[in-house]
C-alpha cells in the first residue's frame, strides 16, 4: 500500500509541475502574440506613411516639370496610317483566330480520337459544351501542322484535311 501511494504522490506531483509548465507556455503565447500585433501595427503605420509620402514627392514633381502643350507633343510625332494600322490588325486577329481554331482542333483530336471520346459526352463536347464537332461532320478529321511562315519566322498553324476519314 505504500508503494502505491508514492506513486500517486509522484504522479500529483508531475501533474502539477506538467500544468504550471503549460500555464506558463500560454502566458507566453500570449506575450509573443502581443508582440506580433505591435510589430504589425508598426509595419502597417509605416508603409502607410511611405506611401503618403511617395504620393506627396510624385505630386511635388508634376506641379515642378511643365506641361507641354498639345502642338509640341504632335509636333514631333510620325503619325503611321490609319488604314494601314487597321489592315494588320485585322490581320493579326485572324491569324489569332485561326491558330485558336487549329488549337481547338487539336484538343478535339487529342481528347476525342486518341483517348477513346474522352471530352465526349454523348454528341457534345465535354470542354465546350457545344455539339462534338465529328458528330455534325464526320469527315471534319483534321491533321494540324505547325511551320513557320517564312519571311518573318512566325509560327503559323495549318490544317490539312485527311482523305477517306471517318
Amino acid at each position: 500500500m505504500l508503494t502505491y501511494m508514492e506513486v500517486q504522490t509522484r504522479c500529483t506531483a508531475q501533474m502539477q509541475s506538467l500544468a504550471r509548465e503549460v500555464e506558463a507556455l500560454r502566458q507566453q503565447l500570449v506575450q509573443l502574440r502581443a508582440k506580433v500585433i505591435v510589430r504589425d501595427s508598426a509595419l502597417a503605420w509605416e508603409r502607410e506613411q511611405r506611401h503618403a509620402l511617395a504620393q506627396a514627392m510624385a505630386l511635388d514633381l508634376l506641379r515642378e516639370t511643365p506641361q507641354p502643350t498639345v502642338e509640341q507633343t504632335v509636333s514631333g510625332v510620325d503619325w503611321p496610317l490609319v488604314e494601314n494600322t487597321d489592315s494588320q490588325a485585322l490581320a493579326e486577329q485572324q491569324l489569332l483566330e485561326d491558330s485558336l481554331h487549329a488549337a481547338d482542333l487539336v484538343i478535339c483530336q487529342t481528347g476525342c480520337i486518341s483517348d477513346g471520346a474522352y471530352w465526349r459526352v454523348k454528341d457534345h463536347c465535354k470542354r465546350t459544351g457545344k455539339t462534338c464537332l465529328l458528330v455534325d461532320q464526320p469527315t471534319a478529321l483534321r491533321v494540324v501542322r505547325i511551320h513557320p511562315s517564312g519571311e518573318d519566322g512566325k509560327v503559323v498553324a495549318a490544317q490539312a484535311c485527311i482523305e477517306g476519314a471517318s
